[in-house]
């Protein structure tokens, strides 16, 4: 099974790229969250990848982020989702954010998301509610006003529980509060510096 794929971007379009590796061209598709961190085209890029057989199709599906990827892993597993929904579902809303609709039994936001209707959003409640990744730390309050020093805290303490070694999360979070000052909020503040990381 592939489980991750280092190379060049050769083509890239919205919920699709392809990954030129040594020569070899890997048709990968990716979840909007994803595709807004890529670079450009020819420019490098590493992704975790799912790997989903099935008897008439070998598909590779491509994640920035670990929360990502495991979010994906346990959305298939919820009967009546494929990997199809499961990236429309990624597409349609911030992983973080996805974690915390779930935990709050938020249908009317899951069944904001394009392609997920009522039964599917408290399926996926149901099913996940107690069993999501720990992502506690990276899912603190929404957005608002901080200090300075409590905003890169918590952002730096998000980035390391979703994977990123701690000097790689400190100038991703240093950049991003540049580009956004301390009073971008969390959230999107989060997001500059995970696309600092993707680069």
């Amino acid at each position: 099974m592939i489980g991750q794929l280092r190379g060049r971007i050769l083509e890239k379009h919205p919920n699709r790229i392809v990954v030129d590796v040594n020569g070899v061209g890997y048709d990968v598709s990716v979840p909007l969250s994803t595709f807004y961190g890529l670079g450009e085209p020819g420019g490098e890029i590493a992704l975790r990848i799912h790997t989903h057989v099935r008897e008439d199709a070998l598909a590779l599906y491509g994640f920035a982020t670990a929360l990502e990827q495991d979010l994906f892993e346990r959305l298939i597993g919820i009967s009546g989702i494929g990997p199809k929904l499961a990236l429309a579902v990624l597409s349609g809303i911030e992983p973080i954010e996805l974690v915390r609709a779930i935990e709050r039994g938020d249908l009317a936001r899951l069944t904001a998301i394009p392609g997920i209707g009522k039964k599917t959003s408290e399926r996926i409640v149901l099913e996940l509610k107690d069993r999501l990744p720990r992502v506690q730390a990276a899912a603190v309050a929404v957005g608002g006003e901080r200090e300075a020093p409590s905003l890169r805290d918590d952002l730096l303490s998000a980035l390391v529980n979703l994977g990123y070694h701690r000097p790689l999360a400190e100038r991703a979070v240093d950049s991003a509060m540049k580009v956004g000052g301390p009073d971008a909020g969390f959230e999107r503040t989060l997001k500059h510096a995970l696309r600092e990381l993707a680069k």
